[in-house]
């Protein structure tokens, strides 16, 4: 009987170079696997595989030495930790992300939360080529977030409060851009020169700035035979359902203009920086 590798490999598969083995892809969502997760992993990789897991540079676990007639038998055993087979080839990756800010301090956005909305409305999905989202918290970059097909970082946008402001110029010396400065006893923000790290407002001792969270959105980004830094179209996003129509159409210019096996910004490069910004914009305005 004829092997299917392709769907072997679309249902997370990988033939290693050892005949009839495999390395297993497990589906993870923004780094997060919980320990009934990893005790079942652990589990399989003693009993179907060598005794290791890897762990992949896309927070991935995957499973070598699967032996291709115990396929059926590790899935069922997988299931019953709550762990299922990951992605290969042409779709939708797994959304990756850093732990934002109900962990990091240094975290503007809740990145978790994101990457399951993220992974619940496009994982999986046939495209030209494989597409990859990165979220990442804050300017520390932690997850390279332009080195993704589609990258998100988390920002804030500052508004400086005069009321509450004693002038001890904090702020001015947390902002690693230049972009505050002590002007006549007034605070001055270089919009230009502002990247939305939010280090001035968290580190005020008198919450002299109103906050709005949003993010960073940049598209095209490539990080292997071909490197490219992604950049944004939009300078920063506040509204959470226009950060998801700018993803949709982003995702939708991919499947309508793609050739097959063509990465996202090869496809921009083609069709035309402009027309993509163009269609992006489009999105972010139209209610």
């Amino acid at each position: 009987m004829a092997v299917d590798y392709a769907a072997l490999k679309k249902g997370g598969f990988m033939r290693q170079k050892q005949k009839n083995h495999f390395s297993l892809r497990l589906k993870s969502t923004g780094g997060h696997v919980t320990a009934k997760q990893l005790a079942k992993i652990a589990e399989v990789a003693e009993k179907y595989g060598e005794g290791y897991i890897h762990l992949t540079s896309r927070q991935g676990v995957e499973i070598p030495f699967i032996k291709l007639d115990q396929i059926d038998e590790v899935k069922e055993e997988l299931a019953l930790g709550d762990v299922t087979p990951g992605v290969c080839g042409p779709r939708v990756r797994t959304v990756t992300a850093c732990q934002g800010q109900e962990i990091c301090p240094s975290g503007c956005i809740d990145t978790y939360t994101l990457a399951k909305e993220l992974d619940e409305r496009y994982f999986g999905r046939e495209l030209p080529h494989k597409f990859k989202f990165g979220i990442t918290g804050c300017q520390n970059n932690c997850l390279k977030a332009e080195e993704n097909d589609l990258g998100v970082k988390g920002g804030i946008k500052v508004e400086w409060k005069e009321d509450a402001c004693i002038q001890c110029g904090v702020c001015e010396k947390a902002c690693r851009t230049n972009a505050i400065s002590i002007e006549d006893g007034k605070i001055k923000v270089n919009d230009d020169l502002c990247n939305f790290c939010g280090r001035c407002s968290k580190s005020c001792p008198t919450d002299a700035w109103e906050e709005t969270h949003g993010y960073i959105v940049s598209f095209g980004g490539l990080f292997g035979n071909s490197i490219n830094k992604g950049e944004a179209v939009i300078p920063f996003i506040e509204d959470h359902e226009k950060l998801l129509k700018v993803s949709d159409a982003a995702i939708k210019f991919f499947e309508n203009h793609a050739k097959p096996g063509e990465r996202f910004k090869f496809t921009i490069d083609r069709i035309g920086k402009e027309k993509f910004e163009q269609v992006i914009k489009e999105a972010y305005e139209n209610d």
